[in-house]
């Protein structure tokens, strides 16, 4: 035997002693990881150098060629849109199996409840209010109260102080748009009020609070944190005081680099969620139901007049509320609606993130399907005609469809669709427009 076979046989014979020893450590699974990994690296490239033919009809060193996609995924789209389903929703209303809306509510509402794969116990709000301030001409309520056994929310409550009792409530749902730090307080007016998140209304909400206008035209309103969102933000063990507390005199540049970390880590947020089973998605809807919940406890809330209203995020989980819970009598949705397959070549990257994401759902409905689930209350769609998160095909698509849906339905004066030539927001002119909806049906 030669020196090369014996090295040879010398390495066979130690790696065979090495797989027999036991692994002792994390240290020796990983040694032995890397060096089975090697060695088959090894033997591949031996083998493809050696042995290793081109493909018919090329030479070795072709590049691959592909079609443009134009799509942010590249290459693997043209698979990912052939999975998709494309327009023949299988629960959708218009599938001419459904003649009832009542039978068909039962079971598309029952298949996004499967999918949400969470569905926690009900349980008593039990609620603290912790702080009553008088406004002039309403009070606004600091309280927590459960959603689950386990989660305690907090939130604000506005109380007109003049008006007739019971009065019509609405859920006000704030948005995501990329900023953490707070929650409630985007729609919420409140003293000493940070300079950042003035401008952030000024930018989303025309400079309004929205629960503040509401809760002067008379409505009783509930504001509470989305989980992941202001007093239920991710805080790390070691982050800093400024963070924690949230001072008024915070820096901006404090706020934009918790922003920034938040945003960074919703993905691993929504992997672990995922891991452990269920859907972050589940989570912020069941919160929201379970907030109506809350407001039929309030002796002040007509129970049988309830509406929400949301931008963005907030609009998502208006459509959502509407779709899941029927004492939403009105809802309104605004800069969150298309048909999804038209957002799968270039629009996802900002429209379904792992908050919003529920696992197979558009096998079975599209998202104006899932609106669609408002049947037979009242539902008003707005969208921004210069909204960049959103195909405008598909918003086109999505408001013919809804219209198709409330008109089988025998009640198309309760759906109405309004495209109008902004960017992503709910301004003063949308504001308008939807208050007169909630007055007209709440």
């Amino acid at each position: 035997m030669n020196k090369s076979s014996l090295r040879s046989a010398h390495s066979s014979n130690r790696s065979a002693h090495q797989a027999k020893k036991p692994l002792t450590s994390r240290r020796d699974f990983l040694h032995r990881l890397t060096t089975g990994v090697c060695a088959a690296a090894y033997l591949s490239d031996r083998t493809a150098t050696g042995n290793a033919q081109p493909p018919t009809g090329r030479t070795a060193g072709t590049a691959v060629r592909f079609t443009k996609t134009e799509s942010d995924v590249g290459s693997l789209f043209p698979f990912i849109q052939s999975q998709a389903v494309k327009s023949d929703f299988p629960l959708s209303f218009l599938n001419p199996k459904f003649k009832s809306d009542k039978a068909w509510k039962r079971q598309a509402r029952g298949k996004l409840l499967e999918l949400l794969h969470y569905a926690p116990p009900p349980g008593k709000p039990q609620p603290e209010i912790v702080e009553r301030i008088d406004k002039g001409n309403y009070l606004r309520e600091k309280i927590y109260f459960n959603t689950t056994p386990d989660i305690r929310v907090p939130a604000y409550l506005l109380i007109p102080k003049q008006g007739k009792f019971p009065a019509p409530a609405i859920v006000a749902l704030h948005d995501h748009g990329g900023f953490y730090l707070w929650g409630k307080e985007k729609l919420v007016e409140t003293e000493n009020e940070h300079p950042v998140l003035t401008d952030f209304k000024r930018l989303y909400y025309g400079g309004r609070s929205l629960a503040t206008e509401l809760v002067r035209q008379g409505y009783v309103v509930l504001v509470i944190d989305m989980f992941y969102w202001g007093e239920r933000r991710m805080l790390l063990d070691d982050d800093p005081p400024d963070w924690r507390e949230r001072p008024n005199d915070i820096k901006t540049e404090r706020i934009s680099a918790f922003n920034q970390r938040s945003g960074q880590s919703e993905q691993l947020v929504g992997r672990t969620i995922f891991s452990a089973g269920f859907t972050w998605a589940g989570v912020i809807f069941w919160d929201d139901v379970r907030s109506v919940d809350y407001l039929l406890t309030r002796p002040e809330v007509d129970k049988k007049r309830i509406g929400c209203v949301g931008l963005s995020v907030g609009g998502l989980r208006s459509c959502h509320l509407a779709a899941l819970d029927d004492r939403i009598k009105a809802a309104v949705v605004v800069g969150w609606m298309a048909s999804f397959p038209t957002q799968l070549q270039r629009h996802v990257r900002h429209t379904i993130g792992h908050t919003k994401l529920v696992p197979g759902l558009y096998r079975y409905l599209d998202y104006p399907d899932v609106a669609s689930l408002a049947i037979p209350s009242a539902l008003l769609v707005i969208n921004g005609s210069r909204d960049d998160l959103f195909n405008l095909e598909g918003v086109h698509a999505s408001f013919d469809k809804l219209a198709a849906c409330y008109k089988k339905a025998g009640v198309a004066d309760r759906f109405r669709a309004r495209l109008y030539d902004t960017p992503h927001e709910f301004n003063l002119e949308m504001q308008a427009e939807a208050w007169e909806w909630l007055r007209r049906w709440i």
